[in-house]
């Protein structure tokens, strides 16, 4: 018999768990954008006004900075398998629920619940990659898993529009949220930690526990936010978070009022803006890793791709002044683009200023900062559409809040150069140092 019959074989199930969880963020983003993509259809059949589909989005955000704050203790105690599992369960009746809803109030609820469920995909995503994927191939799989999210937001809109029309908006609440069931058949058919799954083998079982095990201590928030660099980061996902959630809820509702854009149309616009988020999602981290490899150092090459980004953003503030609805679809989706791969260099940021014992903290701080500022921009958003009293007040509203959405980004950048001015890794946080001015 020869040597190489004797070689154990390395089976791939760790690839299977890296479906599931691509496919998890997939169905989590078309949850969240189908109340904003029928957002128009539902203001003529409920009567409500701008202000009023505005506030029922806020309480989407107070959820979900509440979940962020609190997933990643809750999947610790309870377990990766049936942490995830709940997520994912919870969020499908909550999407489903809004089929049930008739009032403000009650859209309001399964808005909350919504929120409060789906901050557990990302959390329970990483924590899957860390137990099933060796640390050389989490970044890989953590980009796969995160390109889900982009998936969803170009199937959302060729959707729900063919769901709307075809069987109405409730049974669009409800199917759409009943996809997430047919997942839960295969996570729980699939999933096991590796050591305890079947068709896992020794060699692949040796090849995720390749890594020399580390011990990580816990490090609390509190010391974190010692941290003149935290601060940076959470001032940069305050400002710019809550313009891409802008951007979600309010998209459609200014193409349909603007442009008269109606539902049956939504589908080729919106998939052009989410692939250009695509583009330049890649692009901005790939601007950042080419200007490295020319022997820029890393804080310059950061900033610099950031800056680019941060300038691609600003046309966007003439959406409104344009009078061909493409473009303004071209001037939305190049700032959607140049979001993206600013938010790529920024979440790279924490992992070039901190260890990786605190990555995940500083990253859930500034996801929770993010949400806060998104419950600010929709307060605001809500106010001003309650002083308008026509069509004309209303384009002023979105002419304010595309301003405040072009100039974000320089704003963020320019707070976060002050608190980072090198992006100088922190002391081990086992020694906090003082935050510097």
């Amino acid at each position: 018999m020869s040597n190489a019959a004797e070689i154990p074989r390395r089976t791939r199930v760790r690839w299977t768990i890296c479906a599931l969880l691509f496919f998890a963020v997939t169905i989590n983003y078309i949850d969240r954008l189908v109340f904003g993509i029928l957002s128009p259809e539902l203001q003529k059949i409920f009567g409500w006004s701008n202000a009023d589909y505005t506030g029922i989005a806020f309480w989407f955000e107070v959820a979900y900075a509440i979940g962020l704050a609190s997933f990643g203790r809750l999947l610790d105690w309870i377990g990766t398998r049936r942490g995830f599992a709940l997520s994912l369960a919870g969020w499908s009746v909550a999407a489903g629920m809004h089929a049930l809803m008739s009032t403000i109030g009650g859209f309001s609820f399964a808005r909350f619940l919504l929120g409060l469920t789906e901050a557990g995909v990302f959390p329970a995503a990483v924590k899957t990659a860390a137990e099933w994927f060796p640390r050389k191939e989490r970044a890989l799989v953590m980009g796969i898993v995160n390109a889900g999210s982009n998936v969803g937001a170009v199937v959302a809109p060729l959707l729900v529009p063919w769901l709307f029309i075809t069987y109405g908006w409730r049974w669009t609440f409800i199917v759409t949220g009943g996809i997430g069931f047919v997942w839960l058949i295969f996570w729980f058919w699939l999933y096991r930690m590796p050591e305890e799954h079947p068709k896992v083998s020794a060699a692949e079982l040796e090849h995720i526990r390749g890594d020399a095990p580390i011990q990580m201590a816990p490090i609390p928030w509190v010391r974190l936010l010692g941290y003149s660099q935290t601060w940076a980061f959470i001032v940069a996902k305050f400002f710019t978070d809550a313009v891409w959630r802008w951007y979600l809820y309010l998209l459609p509702l200014f193409f349909s009022q603007h442009f008269k854009l109606d539902i049956k149309n939504f589908g080729l616009p919106f998939v052009t803006i989410y692939l250009m988020a695509d583009v330049g999602s890649v692009g901005g981290g790939w601007l950042s890793s080419w200007l490295l490899g020319r022997g820029w150092t890393v804080n310059a090459a950061r900033k610099f791709a950031m800056l680019v980004c941060a300038l691609c953003v600003l046309p966007v503030m003439f959406a409104t002044q344009v009078s061909n609805m493409w473009v303004a679809v071209l001037l939305v989706g190049l700032a959607a683009s140049a979001h993206q791969g600013f938010s790529s260099n920024l979440f790279t940021t924490v992992s070039d200023m901190f260890p990786k014992p605190a990555i995940a903290s500083v990253v859930g701080i500034g996801g929770t900062a993010g949400a806060l500022g998104a419950m600010l921009l929709l307060t605001l958003t809500g106010r001003l559409f309650q002083g308008a009293t026509s069509a004309v007040g209303n384009l002023r509203v979105f002419t304010t809040l595309f301003i405040i959405a072009g100039c974000a980004y320089l704003l963020a950048l320019g707070l976060m150069h002050l608190l980072a001015p090198k992006l100088r890794p922190v002391d081990e946080p086992s020694t906090p140092s003082p935050a510097s001015p």
